[in-house]
């Protein structure tokens, strides 16, 4: 059964907040983590751990490891796979035609069979939540807008009935990432204009307009969020009703984050 959903954002600044917007984000992902405390697994869809352009990614290796940082934080860690709950993904992905592959490094069980987890995606949104098992899925940018939503709804209907289990599903987004002329991107209006509304279509309950911002917007506005969004916001909120609890956004950096808590009707 889905318990409830979690918008995390994966940027350093939350580990050490700077400022009061950034204090208040990093609040609500404590709430989040207290509020899935209980829970049996997650479900985590990360987009910075393997990138492929055309197939989502089912992470199928038993041990998944701490392995990169960034900008000198390390964050060590190892946490266990839930393989039953993985292949049942899997399994309905592909048996609706929904490209997938699921991923294996070194050996497909044992101590060897390991994978690695980074800061962005998933190191950083796992120290916020209590130790559990998990399932970790990535995004890909070239499939369509309904591939993916399409893949949220089958992911909706495995983690709602077709486990026992109590889950939680974790979307790791941070958004526009041009707010900076200093930053590595440069400065965008886009990035500023997208993330205000993303921040809309949360707080508002307008998340089924994701699938109608323009792909210009998009393009300029240089998120990692709208791909794994779509799956889960426009997705599996179609097949579980969930209420917004809370919300926050904060840009200390050249990056927008945002973060939010639904938890089931």
């Amino acid at each position: 059964m889905l318990v409830g959903i979690g918008l995390m954002p994966h940027g350093n600044p939350v580990l050490d907040p700077p400022d009061e917007e950034t204090k208040k984000l990093a609040k609500v992902l404590r709430d989040i983590g207290r509020e899935f405390s209980s829970v049996d697994a997650y479900v985590l869809i990360s987009p910075h751990n393997v990138r492929m352009s055309d197939h989502l990614g089912v992470i199928m290796a038993q041990h998944l490891i701490s392995w990169l940082g960034f900008e000198g934080v390390e964050l060590p860690g190892e946490w266990e796979t839930d393989r039953k709950l993985a292949e049942k993904i899997y399994n309905a992905w592909k048996e609706s035609g929904i490209p997938a592959v699921d991923l294996h490094f070194a050996s497909r069980s044992g101590q060897y069979s390991r994978w690695p987890l980074t800061w962005g995606g998933e190191l950083i949104p796992l120290q916020f939540l209590e130790k559990k098992p998990l399932v970790l899925l990535t995004p890909a940018r070239r499939l369509s807008r309904e591939t993916l939503i399409k893949a949220g709804e089958v992911l909706g209907e495995i983690l709602e009935g077709g486990s026992e289990k109590k889950i939680a599903f974790i979307v790791s987004a941070d958004h526009g990432h041009a707010h900076d002329e200093n930053g590595p991107y440069g400065y965008r209006k886009e990035s500023e204009e997208y993330d205000r509304l993303i921040m809309e279509l949360i707080n508002e309950n307008r998340l089924e307009e994701l699938p109608e911002i323009p792909d210009e917007l998009i393009e300029k506005a240089l998120p990692d969020s709208y791909w794994q969004m779509l799956i889960m916001l426009g997705g599996v909120m179609h097949r579980v009703p969930v209420k917004l609890v809370e919300s926050a956004y904060a840009c200390p950096t050249y990056f927008g984050m945002a973060g939010a808590l639904w938890v089931r009707k």
